[in-house]
């Protein structure tokens, strides 16, 4: 018979975590574990307690120690998602599940690996804001002390501030990245399955974007999507640096040449001219369909090189799971939340 823990009581959102991660749906638990769906729902929703064998049939269908569901859940929304409609329900929850558990290990960590978490709360004033995000964008650039001109590493400027990125296969083309607003650690998740420096650059940016502005108060609508974009433009190429640079029709030289000193994508750029208005509409577009034609919009010339890779989050991880993890986590976990290479 299973012995559960002397001390402590049962999670139910550590049995919904735990389905996730294994991909599983109510019904296929309940056919991996001799109790119904019904039960598993209850289970998950609190309004039921596991007896002792239930918990060992859970342990075993799901290959999670008895005392992982024991554990203590900081708890947080479902996270910065964009493409809702196009991503998956299955998808979504078992990538947020990897980052709860990222999260869960981070929170423990010694303060040696993680720096003290150091991240301004800028709230916009409603859905249609678009004056915060720019702001807020310059308020951080001068809260981080980050010199004028390009940022040298986003991901790297992240962990200096005590954010957890990770980098993972996330098995989906329609989630790059995303985040979890957590108090004590905020997540944020960059894909590995696009081999796009530039790319991924703007998504931490506009991650962090999220985590200053929305936090744990508002998520899940186009509008804070637009939001954060607005901020990770402004973070990645400061207005007051960038605007007079920029071309007033399709000078590709000169894009080049910009894509490489501020490490961004030509689709960027392109975007970023037109919203500082160096471009008017009908040139824009013009550079769009021409961009088009070349086939540049599914792959751009002059690429950056590989993307920017988490070093202090693997770190924690790995070297939690080489010592004495302790028995609430089977080891063969950090295959999902350790850093993966890029494709």
């Amino acid at each position: 018979m299973t012995e559960l823990p002397a001390n402590g009581r049962f999670q139910p959102s550590r049995l919904r975590l735990a389905r996730e991660l294994k991909r599983m749906t109510q019904t296929e638990l309940k056919g991996q574990c001799g109790i119904s769906a019904a039960s598993v729902s209850q289970l998950e929703s609190g309004a039921s307690s596991p007896s002792a064998e239930t918990i060992s049939a859970l342990s075993k269908a799901l290959e999670t120690p008895p005392e992982f569901f024991f554990r203590p859940v900081a708890e947080t929304h479902e996270g910065f998602f964009r493409s809702l409609r196009r991503t998956s329900v299955t998808d979504r929850r078992h990538a947020r599940a990897v980052a709860q558990i990222a999260h869960d290990l981070a929170a423990e960590g010694s303060s040696s690996v993680l720096m003290d978490l150091a991240l301004p709360a800028i709230p916009v004033e409603s859905l249609t804001d678009t004056d915060t995000p720019i702001a807020a964008a310059k308020m951080v650039r001068q809260a981080w002390k980050v010199s004028s001109g390009p940022i040298a590493n986003v991901v790297e400027l992240l962990e200096e501030h005590g954010i957890v990125v990770l980098r993972l296969s996330l098995s989906t083309a329609n989630v790059d990245a995303f985040s979890l607003p957590f108090a004590d650690r905020p997540v944020v998740v960059l894909g590995s399955d696009k081999n796009d420096r530039a790319r991924s650059r703007f998504d931490a940016a506009h991650e962090l974007g999220h985590l200053v502005m929305h936090g744990q108060e508002i998520w899940g609508t186009k509008e804070v999507e637009t939001q954060a974009h607005l901020f990770a433009a402004e973070f990645l190429m400061p207005e007051a640096e960038i605007r007079a640079q920029l071309p007033t029709w399709s000078d590709w030289e000169t894009l080049f040449s910009l894509k490489k000193t501020w490490q961004v994508s030509l689709a960027a750029l392109l975007m970023r001219a037109k919203t500082l208005g160096q471009m008017d509409g009908s040139a824009y577009l013009n550079s769009v369909k021409a961009a088009s034609a070349r086939g540049w919009r599914r792959v751009e010339p002059l690429p950056l090189g590989a993307p920017e890779e988490p070093s202090r989050s693997t770190s924690l991880l790995r070297d939690y799971f080489a010592g004495d993890s302790g028995d609430w986590l089977p080891a063969k976990w950090f295959d999902l939340v350790q850093l993966s290479e890029v494709d």
